[in-house]
């Protein structure tokens, strides 16, 4: 009897968290570097993107343009990934409005090159997403099942990334975030911290609401995504579909500015004035702001706020900088 219900037990039990293959794109970003740390001891983690950063700490590593549909799907097929987190995309949303065949071959038709591979492969997808798909005309926070009605080519680019990965997949999750920060990456902290050391004054716009989302807390809330839904019992196939993860509370870019120079103790002074003022080439929603409550339901994380995030954020980098000037 005793061997049966070993016999048994074997049947059931399939892999250990750690044994689980976890494939994430664009692994040099500013999302993705956060992504691989985050998830390394608890997933086998493989990267792919156009080139290899230092700061990626991940099993093996693949080299590959994700508009080379061919390679991707020899890379995804050979590896075979549980789950590919797709975090690779063109983010400049001015340069997407400048070079929209540019914008749409990488963040649309890359990302339907991710989803036909890992329909091959036979993997799971989280594709990251944007809260520029919303046009910004709602007069309350964004949730999942709201019409999309983009407002540029970047916005545009990604929600047509989003209808592939819903054509082509049936185990996927589309994550939208907004306004992200990071180490190891171009953003609006590390702009105005460095504009503030040469300038005495900054104009920013006020006409433009969100959620500020540091990449380390969104790796987490991948993480505990992915712990949802592997067990050591194999692949629970629940809870897929569309997310809105982000820090908590809102503010308008100009606030945010505000909220920086405060933390990091600068005097640079901050005018607001209207995106209309600044003539930026994309246009950007108003208000953007998104409701974070299906995710909370679905695995329990709810994102800390964002003045607490950027805190923290803008603090370990003046303590790196500082240990790096000793």
């Amino acid at each position: 009897m005793s061997g049966k219900i070993l016999k048994t037990k074997r049947l059931f039990v399939r892999k250990r968290r750690g044994e689980y293959k976890v494939l994430i794109t664009g692994s040099s970003g500013m999302l993705g570097i956060d992504l691989s740390h985050s998830l390394l001891n608890d997933y086998e983690v493989y990267g792919l993107d156009l080139v290899r950063s230092p700061y990626s700490i991940v099993r093996s590593f693949y080299k590959s343009d994700i508009t080379d549909k061919k390679n991707v799907l020899n890379i995804i097929k050979g590896l075979k990934p549980d789950i590919v987190i797709h975090s690779a995309a063109l983010t400049d949303v001015d340069g997407c409005e400048s070079d929209k065949k540019k914008a749409y071959k990488v963040n649309s038709e890359g990302t339907e090159n991710i989803a036909l591979a890992c329909k091959a492969a036979g993997s799971a997808l989280v594709y990251i997403s944007t809260d520029f798909v919303f046009d910004g005309n709602a007069r309350r926070r964004y949730r999942e099942d709201d019409k999309p009605n983009p407002l540029s080519a970047y916005g545009d680019s990604k929600l047509r990334g989003e209808e592939a990965v819903k054509r082509i997949l049936n185990r996927y999750f589309i994550l939208r975030t907004s306004w992200l920060y990071g180490n190891c990456g171009k953003n609006f902290v590390d702009t105005i911290l460095s504009k503030a050391k040469t300038k005495k004054a900054l104009k920013v716009v006020n006409d433009q609401v969100g959620a500020p989302t540091y990449t380390k807390d969104l790796a987490k809330a991948v993480h505990l995504l992915l712990n949802k839904i592997f067990t050591k019992y194999g692949i629970r196939n629940m809870g897929y579909g569309v997310y809105h993860v982000s820090n908590r509370g809102s503010v308008s870019w100009y606030e945010y500015a505000k909220a920086i120079l405060g933390i990091a103790q600068l005097k640079t002074s901050v005018t607001p004035i209207s995106s209309e003022e600044l003539g930026r080439a994309a246009k950007r929603p108003s208000m953007s702001v998104l409701d974070n409550s299906k995710f909370i339901k679905f695995t329990g994380y709810r994102m800390r706020n964002w003045k607490d995030a950027l805190k923290e954020y803008i603090l370990r980098k003046a303590e790196v900088e500082s240990c790096c000037k000793n």
